[in-house]
Formats: structure tokens, sequence, C-alpha cells
């Protein structure tokens, strides 16, 4: 780490522990290696995941700061820390989808496959003791997670990292065909993208590549057993390396 001092452990998930550190405007995220499927149902470690997942994350967020798109994102001291602004999560993890796949074609008579056009944006509640359940307006009003202009904040918010990376991803000669991500509030009410964005919360498929399991370069890997899942992180990276700087140091 740098000169900054690591404090108490605030928050562990499936892929990450958070820390407070001696500045009160600084959190710092370790990346692990644990891979998760199922609602953790299905575990494992894979050593080098966690680094690839940071180092990817870091680069992909200083390329929506780039686009004018608000993150977390402060810096990245080592391989498999970041250094983040500390946010309220937003309970609500928002799913777009830009080519049918995966659980959507298990829910509607939709082919595998199919490009959605415009992107489907779905919304879910974030909490694995009800399995993260499908929010439909009457639901997420129920809760009283967001208000209308919130909701319509973050919908915005979330259509434009899809447009980002979207665009970005296919001039690397990657398919984003869906991906969640993760919204808070910093403590000046700003709303901003969180949490992480990389092959564990992205599908991805290699445009390069027809074979429909040697294209997958995503957590798909892990969740199918198709093994290559470092190797698959691993060239990620190294495109988004080719075309993205060096990611900064933290504070």
């Amino acid at each position: 780490m740098t000169a900054i001092s690591l404090g108490s452990l605030l928050y562990e998930g499936k892929a990450k522990r958070v820390y407070a550190t001696d500045q009160a405007d600084l959190v710092a995220v370790e990346y692990k290696d644990d891979a998760t499927a199922f609602n953790a149902l299905k575990k494992a470690q894979l050593a080098g995941k966690g680094e690839l997942n940071c180092q990817i994350s870091a680069r992909l967020f200083e390329l929506l700061e780039r686009d004018g798109i608000p993150t977390h994102y402060l810096g990245m001291p080592q391989a498999n820390w970041m250094h983040v602004r500390p946010v309220r999560i937003v309970p609500v993890e928002v799913v777009i989808r830009n080519t049918a796949f995966g659980s959507l074609c298990k829910q509607m008579p939709i082919e595998p496959g199919t490009p959605l056009d415009p992107p489907l944006l779905d919304l879910y509640y974030k909490d694995d003791a009800f399995g993260d359940p499908l929010l439909t307006d009457a639901r997420l009003e129920r809760l009283g997670l967001l208000s209308a202009d919130q909701r319509q904040q973050l919908e915005r918010l979330a259509l434009a990292v899809n447009t980002s990376l979207r665009r970005f991803f296919a001039a690397i000669q990657l398919q984003l065909v869906d991906f969640k991500i993760e919204l808070g509030f910093t403590g000046s009410g700003d709303l901003v993208v969180a949490d992480e964005i990389s092959p564990d919360t992205c599908r991805l498929w290699d445009l390069q590549v027809a074979d429909a399991q040697d294209r997958i370069l995503d957590k798909d890997r892990f969740r199918q057993d198709l093994g290559g899942v470092v190797e698959a992180y691993g060239e990620v990276l190294k495109r988004v390396q080719g075309a993205c700087p060096n990611p900064r140091l933290g504070k």
C-alpha cells in the first residue's frame, strides 16, 4: 500500500474486502481470488483472479471517467488493491442486456443470441437471502429504495455506462452481451458507478472466435465448468491494457 494506513474491515463480500483507512474520504478495496456462482453455491479459489479483476476494473473506471461518467474510483495502489470514495450502495442491481442469453432465455420465449435493441434494462433487489428477485415498479415503490427521480437518474447512468463500454469493447473485438453494475451515493449525494466492472460482472464474447464455448471470456467459464477461467480473464486484460494507459496510483 502507499502512505494510506488501513483501518477496520468494513465489509467482506464474495469477491472483495473493503477496509476503512486513516482518511475519511477514502476506503481501500482488496480483490480476492474467490470465485462463486449460483449465489455462492459453487465456490473455488482461482489464483490471480483478484489481481486480474482489479486491473481490468481500474482501467474501465478510468475509461468511464473520460466519457464523463462518475465513479467511486480513485486509483490502484497495488495490483489487487483499489482506492475508492466511500459510497452508500443502492441495494438495487442493474442488469443491462444487449443480446439475449442466460437466465433471460429461461424466463422469456426468446432465442439465445437474439440482439436486443434497445437494450433491456432490469432491476433486481440485491439480497442473497431472497435470491436477488426481479423488481417490478410496484415492488420497487413498496420497498422505497429509490425516489422516482433517483430511479430515472440511475437508469440514465446505467445506459450511459452501456454505451461507453459497448463501444470500447467492440473496438478490441469483444462483444458485450450483458453486464450488471452497482451504483451508490457519495456523501454529497452524487450517484456514481461503484463495485467493479470485470469478467465477473460482464458477459464477454471474443468476436474473433466462432465456437460458442471457446469465445467465452467471462465467468460463464466457471459456471459451465469450461476451465481456463484465469486465462480468459488474462486475455481480457491484455486487450483492455492495450487500449488504456496504466491506471493511476492511489492517493
